[in-house]
């Protein structure tokens, strides 16, 4: 039977997938480049991440054993985020937010395969179920989809691996270096994070260039929010949850992104998306539910 600390690991992970759910908002209002806007989350997030464990005075990271795991986080994570501004270039926002959350199919097969946690077989009810209300709620039609369309689908998949990777190496980290914290493995992934993002900007010639003290305000939130709240929430609870429930929960922040683009934006909408996302969230409380123990005598 899960643990009721499991039940809390599950909770917080929950309410930091709620947390960077917000990230597509702060990605619309800023003026500034996809790439660049990236930049910054990890760049001023790891800041923020570095003051916290200074003044806890806690320690930045777990020793040797912890280095490759945030290495690898790092690279995943710049990977991830540049992969899938890609997609949306060639595919659409909409395609583009499915595909990079087959994730969740790659965190079930490395859960299977890697981990050797046992998937209880609700799960691979709820996972194609999640994925079809998401499907709904973006309005992905296949038969507009031309040649070109599948290098951005080529895309959206190498996303959900990098996202895959990025949360198998923090949840790595976590193991490896018992003996530094959240926010110091976050720290680190944050910062490589950003000096992968910075070299690729200057490959891309993006500038980084911030136009007005406005847009450093909602980039510093943007960073705050979703790089540093959500992820601690996140992450702390990776070794606590099993790599394909995470994958599954996680599918709440592109559900809860769409009810913002709704209420915030204005977006349309109508039954084909309201059964998307009532199916999503049904999905995520079907494949986050306890296991039942068994009654004695049965």
């Amino acid at each position: 039977m899960t643990g009721e600390s499991d039940i809390r690991a599950m909770l917080r992970l929950l309410a930091g997938a709620a947390m960077i759910s917000f990230a597509p908002v702060f990605v619309r209002v800023v003026d500034v480049p996809p790439t660049t806007s990236a930049f910054y989350r990890t760049l001023l997030g790891g800041l923020i991440l570095a003051s916290l464990v200074r003044l806890r005075g806690e320690r930045l990271w777990g020793g040797p054993a912890a280095l490759w795991p945030l290495l690898a986080a790092g690279a995943f994570f710049a990977l991830d985020l540049w992969a899938w501004h890609q997609s949306i270039l060639f595919v659409g926002p909409g395609l583009a937010t499915l595909l990079a959350n087959f994730q969740v199919f790659f965190m079930a097969l490395a859960g299977a395969f890697l981990l050797r946690e046992p998937a209880r077989p609700v799960l691979w009810v709820a996972i194609p179920l999640a994925l079809l209300g998401l499907g709904l709620i973006v309005g992905v039609d296949p038969a507009a989809l031309g040649p070109e369309d599948r290098l951005g689908i080529v895309y959206g998949l190498l996303t959900a691996f990098a996202y895959a990777g990025y949360l198998l190496s923090l949840r790595r980290a976590r193991v490896a270096g018992s003996a530094a914290t959240v926010a110091g493995d976050l720290t680190l992934a944050s910062l490589l994070s950003a000096a992968w993002l910075w070299l690729i900007a200057l490959l891309e010639d993006a500038s980084l260039a911030v136009p007005t003290a406005a847009d450093w305000g909602l980039l510093a939130g943007y960073a705050l929010v979703a790089q540093v709240l959500g992820w601690i929430l996140i992450t702390g609870s990776l070794s606590r949850v099993k790599a394909s429930t995470v994958g599954l929960l996680l599918l709440l922040q592109p559900t809860l992104a769409f009810v913002w683009d709704v209420l915030l934006f204005a977006r349309p909408f109508g039954l084909s998306e309201t059964t998307g996302a009532a199916l999503s969230l049904a999905a995520i409380y079907l494949g986050s539910r306890p296991a039942r123990r068994p009654q004695p005598g049965r």
